[in-house]
Parts: C-alpha cells; structure tokens; sequence
C-alpha cells in the first residue's frame, strides 16, 4: 500500500510539472474604445475569473489629496444603476463566487471568480462599473468611514504600521511615491463630490484599464459578450504621466520614526532601485531571496539562528513603475544595539559586493525562483493577475508570463555582484531607526 501510494505521488508530481511547464495561452485585443482584452482559456476546471485592472494608483493623486485610488476600491463597490446600493457582494457570493480587489501606487485590480456558467454576470458587473457608477455623498460618506477605520486598525494603531509611510517620504522628494495609499484622512475629509466624480471620470476608463478574462470559457461567445458590454462605453481622455526624478542619493540619509505601539524597534535600511521592467529589479529580487527567504537564507542563519542578535531580519524588493524601493528590516534580540545589527548586514552585503556566491546557492536560487513562477501561476485567478500586469508594466509584454522565468534564469553570479556593487551601498540609503514612543520622551 505504501508503494502504490508513493508511485501515485510521483506520477502526480511528474504531471503537475508538466501542466505548468506549459506555455499559458492568450489572445488580446483592443477594442474601439481603447479597452485591453485579454483571454486565457482553460477547460480543465469549471471555473473563471473576470478582472480589471485600472492604471490608477496613490501615485497618480493630486498631492492634496491622497487616499483617493484606495478610496475608490471602495466606492465602486457602492453600486451601480442597475446593481443596487451595498447588493454587490451578496450578487457574487449568491451566484457561488468570490471577489476582492487592491490597490497599489501604481493601480487598482478588480476581480470575480465564477463558476464558468456565471461568465456573462461578472462580465456584466464590472462593466457596470466602469460605465454607470453610482457616486454620491451618501456613498462617499459611509466610505470615509470603513477607510477610517482600516487606517485606524492597519495603520494607527497597528505595531510597526507606519514604517512604509516613513521611509518613502524620506527617500521620495520630487516623485509622488512619497504618497501612501492609504493616505491622509484630512485629505479625504476636505474632498468635494465634484472632485470624486472628476477622478472617476479621469482615471477609470476603458483606455485606461486591461480586461482579463481567464479559465473555462468559448472564446467566440466571451469575445461577443465583452463587445456587448464594453464596446459602447465612451472612450476618455487621454492620460499623460509625467514624474519628476529625484536626484541620485551620494550620502547616508539617517533619520529616525517613534512608534507608541511597540516595545521593540527596528532598523530600516532602504534604498532607491529601478523601476519594474528593468533587469537590474530582477535581480534586486535574486539578491533579497539570498539574503532573507528562508531560514537557511545568509541574514537570517547569521543574525537569528547563529549569533542570536535578531528576533526578525527580511530583506525585499519592493517593485513599482518608475522606482522600487529596496528594504532591509531588523528587530535586536536582547541588548543588541541597531548600529551593531547595521554593521552585521553591510559585512553580509559587502560579501556579495566582493565575492561571486557559491554555485551552490546560485543553484537553489534557480529552483527557488522556478518554484515562485509555478506556485504564481498555478491558479486560474494567479494567471489572469500575471496577465494584465505584464501588458501594463512591461512595455506591452503580455508574453512575459511564458518568458520571465528564463530571464531569472540567465542572470549571472557575475551580475548579482555588479548590481550589489551598484545600488546596496550605505552611502545610498536611508538608515531609519524606527523606535518606541517612550524613547522619545525620554530624549
């Protein structure tokens, strides 16, 4: 019994490698509007996911008015002309569906996944939503509140839930990645109606937003259901997108944050990387997987497991349009100052400046980033994500989905070296203390 069981597992594990070792297939078009439509079909399971991602983020914000791209994952959920007020979770889940939505600084994703017979309904929904919103005061005044209370539950009130907010309005001056999606509260108290209307009809448009379709669908009959209901919603002004860049940082940035939530405080060591599309992110991303994903990982065995100077260290890329941010967190174990936690990491990471890493670890950084790319792409709802973002982010590059991962896999040790050399530098960082209310009354 045990050897049947053992061979139906390999005969698993050997299938489930080749379904995802399959180039994922997609059709995209444009329809007259400026509407990006992309379809995954997928027959094997009953299943399908109708998305929107609108390239709307806090980045694109008037900077007196923060909050509104996350305010309006909210608003838009309020209701349509043909979807009552507050039905629209009760609709899905009715139907046997589920449905979320996020918001980032660079845009907002909407998504339901139906059972495939339910196509037609999500199709519908998120039309409505893009064509006949219901903004109102009414609306706009019980969403104030449900924000008000995520900041206050997320943020406020939360341990650590401002670091984010301290180290990009430290490392951004010029671009509006200062800026959270959160936002602030006041900005959205002094708000108008005229001015949600405004950004609605600026931002969520056709030709500003990618349709995907994906899972168990008849191409020809999806193809004639989004021309039914996207096809005639007015095609909206044109957005043009013009940053301004910041200036290079030559000199440590030190700085410190109090927080009247915690005990324990913790270091942040950021850093001002490339923007999403570009090779040296990628391998942005190789490097922070060597330094922290894991316990095995070089910062984590150091700092936790052998000399016991951490409770937590991580290290992550985190990936926009125009700049990343690279982060490096550490929370002392015991008497352990910051600064001794500091000069722990810069010897790790001139370590990767000096010396190629072993083939070993390049060889378990491949695999792990092969089993990330499966594991992202496994789901019907992962792919239709991967879909969209690719097109919006990567110069049009739907395709990325089948050829990302052999990009990460042509990346050298030689070039993990150049790119540490080239951005993980103390004198490009901020340094950010990030300390207990109490330290501070006591300074």
């Amino acid at each position: 019994m045990k050897k049947l069981n053992l061979r139906i597992l390999a005969i698993f594990l050997i299938g489930f490698q080749f379904i995802y070792s399959q180039k994922v297939a997609f059709e995209e078009y444009d329809l007259d509007n400026g509407l990006h439509v992309i379809l995954h079909q997928d027959n094997s399971v009953p299943i399908v996911t109708t998305a929107v991602l609108y390239h709307v983020g806090s980045k694109d914000e008037n900077p007196e008015r923060t909050g509104f791209a996350h305010f309006f994952e909210h608003l838009l959920f309020e209701g349509t002309q043909n979807i009552p007020k507050g039905k629209w979770f009760s609709i899905v889940t009715g139907n046997g569906g589920s449905n979320n939505a996020y918001t980032t600084d660079d845009f907002t994703y909407y998504y339901e996944n139906f059972p495939s017979n339910n196509l037609k309904l999500g199709l519908w929904m998120e039309s409505e939503r893009m064509l006949h919103p219901i903004i109102d005061q009414t609306g706009v005044d019980t969403q104030n509140e449900v924000v008000k209370e995520e900041k206050r539950m997320g943020y406020d009130n939360s341990p650590y839930g401002k670091w984010n907010e301290e180290v990009k309005s430290y490392l951004y001056k010029l671009h509006p990645y200062s800026q959270t999606t959160i936002g602030k509260m006041e900005h959205l108290d002094a708000a108008t109606l005229d001015e949600f209307m405004a950004f609605n009809k600026k931002y969520y448009i056709p030709n500003n937003a990618v349709l995907t379709v994906a899972g168990d669908i008849d191409i020809p009959q999806t193809k004639k259901w989004i021309d039914d209901y996207f096809g005639s919603i007015p095609k909206g002004t044109s957005i043009i997108r013009k940053f301004p860049q910041e200036n290079p940082i030559t000199q440590t940035i030190k700085e410190e944050a109090f927080d009247p939530n915690i005990q324990i405080p913790a270091v942040f060591l950021a850093y001002r990387t490339p923007g999403r599309n570009t090779r040296d992110a990628r391998v942005l991303d190789i490097i922070s997987t060597y330094l922290s994903q894991g316990k095995s990982s070089k910062l984590y065995k150091k700092l936790v497991d052998d000399k016991k100077m951490s409770l937590q260290v991580a290290a992550f890329n985190m990936n926009n349009e125009d700049y990343s941010t690279y982060v490096i967190l550490s929370l002392p174990l015991g008497e352990t100052q910051l600064e001794t936690l500091i000069t722990e990491i810069d010897e790790e990471v001139a370590e990767i400046q000096k010396e190629l890493i072993s083939e070993k670890d390049y060889q378990k950084l491949q695999n792990q980033f092969e089993s990330n790319f499966v594991n992202s792409n496994s789901t019907i709802e992962g792919i239709a994500n991967s879909l969209a973002e690719y097109y919006t982010f990567y110069n049009g590059d739907t395709n990325l989905i089948n050829n990302e991962l052999d990009i990460y896999k042509s990346i050298s040790r030689k070039e993990i070296r150049k790119v540490a050399q080239k951005y993980l530098n103390p004198n490009q960082r901020l340094e950010l203390h990030y300390l207990p209310e109490l330290q501070k009354e006591e300074k």
